[in-house]
């Protein structure tokens, strides 16, 4: 699997849980097109105005005689049958067939709502296009979007298949085989040609195009774009997308499938055969003032259809929520169009936090499932807490003698340094050992900051006064909108930054914070992390940020009932006291580092003799 790059919004949330949180949140978060680097998207099918009904009809009637008699010998192709939509409904959709074009332009998922709890769209109002283009010998080009399609219905125990045919006579006809499974999110589309060779440009093969606009579903357009995206498998197993923000256009080889990713719900395309080269296209539409927020992104694929003559080519299309269990059941890797994270943090996900999350939720309530599971991570990383608390007493305990060593040597910079690494070795503490637990703790913290978006299971699922864990949970709507912070206030975030300003409130007094000349106050960094938390959060899913709030009232209590219960800091004190009195040969590392530092004293000495 392969990802391009890092994206600084990812970054900022690593520094919000260990000092790198924030560049994870940066990664997620949307960026500003750069000015005119985002077109506009002119030919996107946006529904017309009530008042323009009429006229658009009326130009559209004169546009198909005009198309009729400029194909003349084909211009029967172009002629409306009076044919009706065929409409249809399985037990997870609905949608409806257009003879306009033989495609979809209505599909519904029947068990799902958006933002303003409507039924779910993903096909709906001219926001989608499915065109084949054929070349004649002639020159003439042929777009099956503009031809009259004749439905045939065949409906069967276990699928609807309807065929939608432009015909010119009984043996030369254009058909599309659309067969829906009566359960399930996936069906198949077939094209071909019959008797058409002899009109149509062999040597140019026809092309495929399919482009989407894709709807605003969540209260957050903005949170909502950050998860929505072009994704696509290629090769064997490798997969990569376009970018997140403004627009992006790459031409790329044997892919496996396109999946059209609109944050909880996808539209994926898996053809029957790697496709050798396609054109992929990805806009950023929120931007755009004319849309009225409707939409989040524009994605465009066009890639040639492989044709020895007749045209025939069979597809599969997926149109369905954005579950790794529902993708993970399907053939191929589907599911890695999710972005469960990169590396061991993907890792994690999929083995231990998918599972344990999916078992808690089985018997528990999303919201205690994530409570329960905040705990159990908690429990699991104590020895970590432990190790880092023990450190930082050591360091106390030797705060005065650094302040000594410092005194005593403050002119001499390698001595000091001498000294200091001396005083450690011999006291038996290591002023890296409270980092290294806080490291390792990284990859879970990384893991859950991934998790969490992307869990659909979270959709619509509340939790006291949170509506819907996997969006924001406001208690209050400003009527405005503050920059970086948005135009509510949501209260989960509020106490998670309060545990946090009293978890750093616990942690900086146990250890120094030595202000060198030139540098700001680490102080104050670490207490500005609740306020980044605040704003970072609160337009993020509220089940993230309810595992924040109990992930840092865990480690408070734990550190507690270490400090008040497990740990003597005068037994510690004692133990070092006598550690110091006892020489002590310094070893591997110290040993190196401290020879180092001799010989950069001697140098130093030679020069200044």
């Amino acid at each position: 699997m392969e990802e391009k790059k890092f994206d600084p919004y990812q970054f900022i949330g690593f520094i919000l849980i260990a000092l790198i949180l924030t560049w994870m949140l940066y990664r997620n978060g949307p960026a500003e097109a750069e000015a005119g680097s985002q077109s506009t998207v002119t030919e996107q099918p946006v529904s017309q105005p009530n008042n323009a009904a009429v006229s658009a009809v009326e130009n559209d009637s004169l546009v198909r005689q005009q198309k009729v008699a400029a194909y003349g010998d084909l211009g029967s192709l172009f002629s409306a049958t009076g044919q009706s939509p065929v409409r249809f409904e399985t037990e997870q959709m609905k949608g409806e067939l257009n003879p306009q074009g033989g495609q979809l332009s209505q599909l519904i998922l029947t068990a799902y709502e958006n933002y303003e709890e409507q039924p779910l769209p993903l096909i709906n109002e001219g926001n989608t296009d499915l065109n084949i283009q054929l070349k004649t010998l002639d020159g003439r080009v042929l777009n099956t979007r503009d031809m009259f399609f004749s439905p045939t219905v065949r409906d069967g125990a276990e699928a609807l298949q309807v065929e939608m045919k432009a015909a010119l006579n009984p043996q030369q006809y254009i058909s599309f085989l659309y067969s829906f499974p009566k359960k399930g999110h996936m069906f198949s589309f077939s094209v071909k040609t019959v008797g058409m060779s002899s009109l149509l440009n062999t040597s140019l093969s026809p092309e495929l195009f399919w482009e989407t606009a894709v709807f605003r579903n969540s209260r957050s357009i903005d949170y909502e774009n950050r998860y929505t995206e072009f994704t696509f498998g290629y090769e064997d197993d490798r997969v990569d997308y376009l970018s997140l923000s403004g627009k992006d256009e790459e031409t790329r080889q044997d892919l496996r499938w396109i999946s059209y990713r609109q944050h909880f719900f996808s539209a994926i395309l898996i053809p029957e055969q790697p496709i050798k080269e396609a054109t992929l296209t990805s806009a950023d539409l929120t931007g755009e003032v004319t849309l009225n927020e409707r939409y989040t992104k524009s994605f465009t694929t066009r890639y040639a259809l492989n044709s020895g003559g007749e045209l025939n080519t069979n597809l599969k299309f997926y149109y369905g929520p954005t579950d790794y269990k529902a993708l993970k059941a399907l053939a191929g890797d589907l599911e890695a169009s999710i972005p469960m994270g990169w590396g061991i943090f993907g890792w994690i996900n999929r083995v231990i936090f998918l599972p344990l999350f999916e078992f808690l939720s089985s018997f528990l309530s999303y919201g205690i499932a994530i409570i329960v599971m905040t705990i159990i991570v908690r429990l699991a990383m104590s020895p970590v807490t432990y190790k880092s608390y023990v450190s930082q007493i050591k360091m106390k305990v030797l705060r005065p003698d650094i302040e000594v060593i410092n005194n005593k040597y403050k002119d001499d910079a390698v001595k000091r340094q001498q000294e200091t690494m001396s005083l450690y070795s011999r006291a038996g503490a290591n002023p890296m050992s409270g980092c290294v637990p806080a490291l390792l703790q990284l990859p879970v913290f990384y893991a859950l900051f991934s998790f969490f978006p992307v869990a659909f299971v979270l959709r619509d699922k509340s939790f006291l006064w949170a509506d819907d864990l996997s969006s924001y949970d406001s208690v209050l709507d400003l009527g405005f909108s503050i920059p970086f912070y948005g135009d509510h206030v949501s209260l989960f975030p509020i106490l998670a930054s309060v545990a946090i300003f009293f978890y750093t409130r616990m942690t900086t007094g146990q250890q120094p914070m030595p202000q060198q000349p030139g540098m700001p106050n680490m102080k104050i960094i670490i207490y500005l992390m609740p306020l980044m938390m605040l704003f970072f959060f609160n337009n993020y899913a509220s089940g993230l940020s309810l595992y924040y709030f109990i992930s840092n009232l865990l480690t408070i209590f734990l550190m507690l009932v270490i400090k008040n219960y497990i740990i003597d800091d005068t037994k510690i004190h004692a133990k070092i006291e006598e550690n110091k009195k006892k020489p002590k040969k310094a070893g591997g590392f110290s040993a190196r580092l401290q020879k180092a530092m001799e010989e950069a004293e001697k140098q130093k000495n030679a020069r200044n003799s």
